[in-house]
């Protein structure tokens, strides 16, 4: 997939401000911090559509971004704040479980998994209530440059090995990426490419598996 326009759309605070649009949406979640800002501008070749922050939390909106006219990028807020008051969390959570279990044009939910860490609850309990409503994802394990090969390839499979029991009998499709060395990004693109075309043509839910190597976006 080339990415020819990409353009910020909206924010939205809740389910009934989002825009009114058929195209489908790609969404991206993860714990704070773990890299959802950086990779939106990595995928879309834009230094500053997305606002990095060094700050956990800083994403509080539902962001749309329009690709290429032909699909959505859904930047979604993180979860687990660490500095926002319990009220503004809960407001946070209940957009968030609104927009992904309501929305109708939903395509898959892109999971960000922090690749240098061991598994953690909040993501599992995640993963557990998106299997729960099932919502199509797939995960992203973010931050590679951070590991050499074989850490990394052990991290990712203690995260499986805890993850799946949870998924609801299926195995996600798998991809990595950093947004530092832009790894990645054409594996994403084309997944993205390839689910938004079964769906247009077939209306089919089932996620293509993830690409296995390297391929010209």
């Amino acid at each position: 997939m080339n990415i020819k326009s990409a353009v910020f759309d909206r924010s939205a605070p809740d389910l009934p401000s989002c825009p009114d649009s058929v195209l489908p949406e790609v969404a991206f979640i993860g714990r704070s911090n773990v890299g959802k800002s950086s990779m939106v501008n990595m995928l879309t070749n834009r230094k500053d559509l997305a606002k990095v922050s060094a700050t956990p939390g800083k994403t509080k909106l539902i962001n749309f971004f329009n690709i290429n006219e032909s699909w959505t990028l859904v930047d979604l807020p993180g979860y687990g704040y660490a500095k926002v008051a319990i009220r503004h969390r809960t407001e946070f959570s209940k957009a968030i479980a609104e927009y992904i279990s309501k929305r109708p044009n939903l395509l898959l939910v892109f999971v960000l998994i922090d690749s240098r860490l061991s598994p953690q609850k909040i993501d599992l309990e995640f993963i557990s209530w998106l299997a729960e409503q099932n919502i199509p994802f797939a995960f992203i394990f973010t931050k590679a440059d951070k590991l050499k090969a074989t850490p990394l390839a052990a991290n990712i499979a203690t995260f499986m090995e805890a993850a799946l029991p949870l998924c609801g009998g299926i195995t996600p499709p798998t991809l990595v990426s950093s947004s530092k060395d832009r790894v990645g990004r054409s594996d994403i693109l084309t997944f993205i490419e390839k689910a938004r075309t079964a769906r247009i043509a077939e209306g089919e839910t089932d996620l293509p598996p993830a690409p296995s190597e390297e391929s010209e976006a």
